[in-house]
C-alpha cells in the first residue's frame, strides 16, 4: 500500500491563512480574467452563438474526455499530428498528471513497451526536483519506483543529460519534465530538449512534460521551444488554462499526445477520475481560447513590467538575495542569503501579511541547494506587495548584516 504524503504546499496555506494575506507574492499565475472580459470580447469578434451558449446551455453531462468543440479549439495549439482525438480534457491538470501516472506505470495496469497490457513488468520513473509535488510523486502513488535528480541553481536550473542517462534502469519506462520549469522560471534549449528525446527513443520511454507556463516565455521568438506532444511519439503535454491565460476558475486542463494506444489507456484510468468537466467551463475555456492572443499579449505585457521591479529589487538588495533570473512564467526562485531558512523567512514575512512560497513547497528534503523562496509577478497587484517586501527589507537589513558578519 502506498502512503500519500501531505501536500507539501499544506503548510504553506496554513501559514498564508489560506491565501488571505494582504500582500501575496506566491502566486504563481497570469493576471485573472473575468467572465465580464471573456463575454464582451467574444461579442467584439461576433461570436454571439458562443455567447448565447453560455447563456442557455443544457446541464447535461458532458463527453468523458471533453465536449469535441473543445479539444478541436486545443488541438489548434499544435501541429497537424494533434487533432480533436489526440486532446484528452480534464477539470485542471493535476488530474491529468495523476492520471498519466497511473495510466503508464501503474501498478497492475501498464501498458508495456509494445503498448500491450502487462500485469508482471516491473516500472521505474524519473522525476525531478525541487519542484511541483504531484510531478514528483504521482509515480509513486501510482506504484512506481522512481529516481528523483536534483537541479541546482550552480547549474542554472538545466538538467544534466548525463544524471538522466545514469539515472535510465533496464526498467525504465517514463520520464518527467516541467519546461518551463516551476519554480524557477527558467527554460531548457532547444538542443537539450533533443538530447532528452534522444535518449528517450533510445530506451522507449514515455515522456511526459507539464507546459503549463508555455506561452508565458518573455522572449518567446528566442525560447519557445517545441511542445513535446508535437516531437515525440510517446510524449504528453499537459497544460491548464490557469497560468499563461489567468483563467484559473474555469478549471479546464488537458493532455495532449501522438500516441493513440496510449489515449486509450490514459480514458480507461480517466473514467475512475474527473472524466465530466461542465459544459459552463468548457464554453469558457472556448472564449479563453478564441481570445488567446489578446489575452497573451496583455499577460506578458503585465510580467515583463513586473520582472523589470524585481530586477531593481534584485539589484539594490544583492547582498540578500540571488537568483538564476527567469526567462518564462510568471515565476521566480530567490535564495535568501542571511542566516534565517526560507520557512524562518516565509514565517517572518506571513506575520506582516506578506506571502512568499518557501522550500517545503517544492522539495521532499530541503538542503542548503535548494532552500530558495518563489515569488510570482504576474499580477497587476504584485508592484505594491514588492513594495512592502522592500519595507520590510529595509527594516531588517541592518540586523541581518550583523547576523551575517557573525555566522
Amino acid at each position: 500500500m502506498v502512503r500519500l504524503t501531505e501536500p507539501w504546499s499544506a503548510k504553506h496555506k496554513r501559514m498564508t491563512k489560506h491565501g488571505s494575506l494582504p500582500y501575496n507574492l506566491s502566486n504563481s499565475y497570469a493576471q485573472p480574467l473575468t467572465s465580464q472580459e471573456l463575454l464582451q470580447w467574444a461579442r467584439e469578434r461576433n461570436d454571439q452563438d458562443l455567447v448565447d451558449a453560455y447563456s442557455s446551455h443544457a446541464l447535461d453531462y458532458t463527453p468523458n474526455g471533453g465536449s469535441e468543440d473543445l479539444r478541436t479549439e486545443i488541438a489548434q495549439l499544435y501541429g497537424p499530428q494533434i487533432t480533436k482525438d489526440h486532446v484528452l480534457v480534464f477539470t485542471g491538470a493535476q488530474v491529468a498528471v495523476q492520471t498519466a501516472a497511473f495510466a503508464i506505470v501503474g501498478g497492475h495496469h501498464t501498458l508495456d513497451n509494445n503498448n500491450n497490457n502487462n500485469n508482471n513488468n516491473p516500472h521505474h520513473t524519473i522525476v525531478f526536483t525541487p519542484g511541483y509535488q504531484s510531478l514528483q510523486e504521482a509515480p509513486i502513488h501510482a506504484g512506481s519506483q522512481v529516481t528523483r535528480i536534483q537541479l541546482s541553481a550552480s547549474n542554472n536550473w538545466a538538467i544534466d543529460l548525463k544524471q538522466v542517462e545514469a539515472a535510465i534502469q533496464p526498467h525504465t519506462r517514463y520520464l518527467v519534465l516541467n519546461e518551463p520549469y516551476n519554480p524557477a522560471g527558467t527554460i531548457m534549449s532547444q538542443s537539450t530538449q533533443d538530447a532528452l528525446l534522444q535518449l528517450a527513443t533510445q530506451h522507449d520511454l514515455y515522456v511526459l512534460c507539464d507546459e503549463v507556463y508555455r506561452y508565458l516565455e518573455h522572449t518567446p521568438e528566442t525560447t519557445r521551444i517545441p511542445a513535446l506532444c508535437d516531437v515525440y511519439d510517446k510524449g504528453l503535454s499537459i497544460v491548464t488554462m490557469s497560468k499563461p491565460w489567468g483563467a484559473c476558475g474555469v478549471t479546464i486542463g488537458w493532455i495532449a499526445t501522438q500516441n493513440l494506444n496510449l489515449m486509450e489507456k490514459l480514458k480507461q484510468v480517466q473514467y475512475f477520475g474527473t472524466a465530466c468537466p461542465s459544459r459552463a467551463s468548457e464554453i469558457q475555456a472556448i472564449m479563453v481560447l478564441r481570445a488567446s492572443d489578446l489575452i497573451l499579449d496583455r499577460n506578458r505585457v503585465i510580467l515583463l513590467e513586473n520582472i523589470a521591479l524585481l530586477d531593481q529589487f534584485m539589484q539594490d538588495y544583492h547582498d540578500f538575495f540571488s537568483w538564476v533570473r527567469p526567462s518564462a512564467g510568471a515565476i521566480a526562485f530567490l535564495k535568501f542569503k542571511g542566516t534565517l531558512s526560507s520557512e524562518q523567512l516565509g514565517e517572518e514575512l506571513a506575520a506582516v501579511g506578506i506571502g512568499i512560497k518557501p522550500a517545503y513547497c517544492f522539495s521532499a528534503v530541503v538542503t542548503d541547494d535548494v532552500d530558495y523562496f518563489r515569488v510570482g509577478y504576474g499580477e497587476r497587484t504584485m508592484p505594491a506587495a514588492l513594495e512592502q517586501l522592500r519595507a520590510f527589507v529595509e527594516r531588517h537589513k541592518a540586523s541581518w548584516k550583523e547576523q551575517m558578519a557573525a555566522a
